[in-house]
């Protein structure tokens, strides 16, 4: 994250804050967060294979929405490189996140790009 005005990385946080929320109430979602929705299935099994040591229903609830994203934006969407993905979820991580968020997120989306190639 180059700027925290940056109008990708706002819409960015306005995802996380949705895909967060959306894991405790039932409340309307905006559009981008329906886009991701049809696949978290899929999403949520990469996560799985990226860190197999925690559990989905373990993670902490704000880190399963960076990554959920992350995964969506490296592995549906594609619309931008891998890197910028990563270095976004990682700034998210550090923003929203606990201590070791940073980390656990550049971990897990390390493993997936790594699967990619």
């Amino acid at each position: 994250m180059k700027n925290p005005l940056d109008p990708r990385h706002k819409k960015r946080q306005k995802i996380i804050e949705d895909l967060f929320r959306k894991s405790f109430h039932n409340q309307p979602l905006g559009h981008e967060v329906r886009e991701i929705i049809p696949h978290l299935k899929t999403i949520d099994e990469n996560i799985k294979k990226a860190a197999p040591e925690f559990p989905i229903e373990k993670v902490n609830k704000i880190d399963l929405a960076i990554l959920r994203l992350a995964i969506y934006e490296l592995l549906i969407k594609r619309g931008q490189p891998p890197k910028v993905i990563i270095d976004e979820a990682i700034e998210l991580a550090k923003e929203y996140g606990g201590e070791t968020s940073p980390s656990f997120i550049n971990g897990a989306l390390g493993n997936i790009v790594q699967d990619l190639k």
